[in-house]
């Protein structure tokens, strides 16, 4: 199934049924008095996260959705039927924006979850309900009020606690199939992945979490190069990122420069999300010579000016890797209880989430508005022509 994260939709809810005028007649009764109902409201439209999805892609062939308007009001004081509601399922970790407007509308995190997006119409008033003791045959009533109508941006972030940043054929798939059940693809050349990759490392019985793999970012990706720059919004929710090296490159860039290809690129696209808790991965050394190991791995922790941790792995032969999902369980228990003690925390993490997709979103729409700007510069050249501005000289023999 192809992998969607975002898609832009439009949501109608139900008009209010009218109100209806009616006035009752019934043999030897001359003068019945109104009877005529109220209409039905109009039917609402929802969102449920739902844990069996992992993708848009159901709303990228059809944008509009509508619900059900109530039906109008009918005689002998029979109101009409409200219009059903609207449940549209989206997956576990979607953001619903208003294009309209930019606001956050609701962030659905929990299976489950439903909220309410559009307001269906409320329901006409019947003349019956305008009887009074001056007024015995009203003929008022009114008209059911239209449903909100929203145009929406649907944007989706997996949900996982570690996510895994550094460049093409770096080993992240690799890492996270000795870690984990998952079987993401993995071959030997740049840009196996493809899509976002989840996989639940179990350190003991009730001890696991999740880590995402997102495709590799490369040189430039700020400016919409490769594919990585689309995904580095899924990294706003994870509580730690692993910048993981590949220690023996298959191109002539050196481990040191391109791990500063991966910070500088992570930076650009969010200075905030560049500043969370990050750990810095030495992969592939069981291909290094034993004694240029040291030297490499010192080159890359100069280069980045390096003060937090550092782990050296092997991620195809399984060596320290196992040690890494112990350290990395141990952090993440150490992080819930000291939510614990202060909730506080959690509210700051929220707020930084914020944060990360205010400038992510920010990101992305700069680059999108410059390659259209570039398309449009691309079509004007194409229809130029030098002979359209050629002056034609006619000699003429006299």
């Amino acid at each position: 199934m192809k992998f969607v994260d975002e898609v832009m939709i439009t949501v109608e809810a139900g008009k209010g049924g009218n109100g209806c005028m009616s006035f009752r007649r019934e043999k030897y009764i001359p003068k019945g008095g109104p009877d005529g109902g109220d209409g039905g409201d109009g039917g609402s439209v929802y969102f449920e996260a739902s844990e069996s999805l992992n993708t848009l892609v159901d709303f990228r062939f059809t944008r509009r959705f509508k619900s059900d308007n109530g039906q109008g009001g009918m005689s002998r004081d029979c109101t009409g039927a409200k219009g059903e509601d609207l449940i549209l399922e989206v997956p576990v970790g979607t953001t619903i924006i208003d294009t309209d407007t930019d606001e956050v509308l609701i962030d659905l995190t929990e299976i489950g979850q439903r909220e309410k997006i559009a307001q269906g119409g409320f329901h006409g008033l019947g003349n019956t309900r305008f009887k009074s003791s001056v007024n015995r045959a009203p003929r008022q009533t009114t008209k059911g009020s239209i449903g909100e109508t929203r145009n929406l941006k649907l944007e989706l972030k997996i949900l996982a606690d570690v996510g895994l940043l550094g460049l093409p054929n770096a080993g992240k798939s690799t890492f996270i199939r000795a870690v984990s059940a998952a079987k993401p693809k993995v071959a030997n050349y740049p840009f196996t992945t493809l899509v976002p990759n989840l996989g639940v490392v179990r350190i003991e019985k009730h001890r696991s979490f999740v880590i995402a793999d997102i495709p590799g970012i490369i040189e430039g990706a700020a400016e919409g190069a490769g594919l990585g720059i689309r995904f580095l919004k899924h990294l706003a929710r994870n509580r730690l990122l692993l910048h993981i090296v590949d220690m023996a490159p298959w191109d002539d860039v050196s481990p040191a420069e391109a791990a500063e290809v991966a910070v500088t690129e992570l930076g650009k696209f969010s200075g905030t999300l560049a500043e969370q808790p990050r750990w810095l991965v030495l992969n592939k050394l069981d291909m290094v010579p034993e004694e240029e190991r040291e030297e490499r791995c010192q080159s890359v922790v100069d280069a980045l000016n390096w003060e937090g941790p550092v782990y050296r792995i092997s991620a195809i032969g399984r060596e320290g890797t196992d040690a890494l999902a112990r350290e990395i369980q141990t952090f993440l228990d150490d992080r819930l209880y000291a939510i614990e003690e202060d909730p506080s925390i959690l509210d700051q993490e929220h707020a930084i989430r914020e944060q990360i997709d205010v400038e992510a979103r920010a990101r992305i729409e700069e680059l999108r508005l410059s390659r259209g700007r570039a398309e449009a510069a691309d079509d004007v050249d194409d229809d130029y022509d030098d002979d359209d501005y050629d002056i034609e000289v006619e000699w003429v023999r006299e």
